[in-house]
């Protein structure tokens, strides 16, 4: 166990990074370090005895929509622990410090992509969705005769504001989604080039106003094996899908693969062949409160639904979250009480997480162990925690 866990500091920047590069595999940079803190991050390290970093995390100080409203997160990433300190409790004692120094801030939840589930389930996050690339035969693509009243075009750097302004009209009445604002967002000067990555961009435009757009990145070959990756494709409007959809159709001759990741149910999603679609890759992403009273306060709620419901709560590694409240859902709004009387309805964190995230219902989280009742009692008075649509992600970091 470390004698020490601290924020990461300005001289701590050269062994965080040889940690991340031994933990997750990648090459030697030949750059120098870099000692400049970057905008929207909080670094926590631990420490042995001999002041040698022994493990990492990284608190990204994100943003995410949730049913029109903005929410304060701290989504975790880069955790790394050396080989010789592991299964010492460093990652849960980072993690647990990490949470503290959130709450300070004022962040109200959590989410994270583990590279193994185990330790931060101990920590009380647990699974709540999947970010997910499939592919599709370019052949299958329906393709349809140009819409009347839209214009479709390649776009540049100076269109990427458009682009996050439509991005941001269909994320945030959503749930989950990130902002793509503040922090690491932010840029200090207009962009001069496309993202990293990028080998293009289509634009669907009705009466000069961005409805529709795609990212892509071209790839190598024209053969069989030749892939178009499709790094994001978001349409407001049927027609400018369809359109969309079809620009990607044409790449049939040369591109027989197109590999895109896509809102589970979006209007480019009732476009695609979806029967022929084969699961390219996967990347779970886990969820917890970090304070349940701005959790619940901060989020956008159901205009329609009413409802109240006692439980009991615990959070070992977060104990401000621990106790018995009383949740009232009322009017687009919802606030989180504490009440003096310990209610017969048990929960853990990991259960509020899968109840808040819409990830399972109160009997499915009844069944997982991770919510206990007496009785008679219907485990389904706390799908109220749930109410709005499901969370998801599109961002991977």
């Amino acid at each position: 166990m470390p004698t020490l866990i601290r924020q990461l500091e300005a001289d701590d920047l050269a062994a965080a990074g040889e940690l991340a590069r031994l933990a997750f595999g990648s090459a030697p940079s030949t750059a120098p370090p870099s000692t400049d803190p970057r905008p929207g991050i909080t670094g926590y390290g631990a420490f042995d005895p001999d002041g040698r970093l022994v493990g990492k995390a990284v608190d990204l100080h994100h943003e995410q929509w949730w049913a029109g409203r903005r929410v304060s997160a701290s989504d975790v990433g880069g955790v790394a622990v050396l080989p010789e300190a592991r299964g010492r409790g460093v990652a849960l004692a980072l993690l647990r410090e990490l949470l503290r120094g959130a709450r300070e801030r004022g962040a109200a939840i959590s989410a994270l992509y583990p590279t193994v589930t185990g330790p931060y389930r101990r920590a009380g996050w647990e699974v709540t969705g999947a970010l997910r690339a499939v592919d599709l035969p370019t052949v299958a693509l329906p393709r349809h005769r140009p819409a009347p009243g839209l214009t479709v075009r390649p776009g540049g750097p100076a269109d990427l504001g458009a682009t996050a302004d439509l991005y941001e009209r269909i994320a945030r009445h959503r749930c989950g989604l990130l902002t793509r604002r503040g922090g690491v967002f932010d840029r200090d000067q207009p962009p001069t080039a496309l993202p990293d990555g990028v080998d293009g961009l289509t634009l669907v435009e009705r009466d000069g106003r961005l409805v529709g757009y795609a990212s892509w990145q071209r790839g190598r070959g024209y053969d069989q094996h030749a892939v178009l990756t499709v790094e994001e494709v978001l349409a407001s409007t049927p027609e400018a899908a369809r359109e969309l959809v079809g620009v990607l159709a044409s790449w049939q001759s040369v591109t027989p693969t197109v590999r895109l990741w896509s809102l589970g149910t979006d209007a480019v999603a009732t476009h695609l062949p979806l029967e022929q679609v084969r699961q390219h890759e996967q990347r779970i992403w886990m969820h917890r409160p970090v304070d349940v009273v701005r959790a619940v306060r901060s989020r956008g709620w159901p205009a329609h639904v009413r409802g109240l419901v006692d439980f009991a709560l615990t959070d070992e590694i977060a104990p401000w979250n621990s106790g018995s409240w009383r949740l009232e859902v009322d009017g687009g709004a919802a606030e989180l009480h504490r009440i003096p009387d310990e209610p017969p309805t048990q929960l853990s964190v990991r259960g509020f997480a899968l109840l808040y995230t819409g990830a399972a219902d109160g009997y499915a989280v009844a069944e997982a162990g991770l919510l206990h009742c007496p009785a008679g009692t219907d485990p389904g008075a706390l799908d109220l925690l749930g109410a709005g649509p499901r969370a998801e992600l599109l961002d991977y970091f």
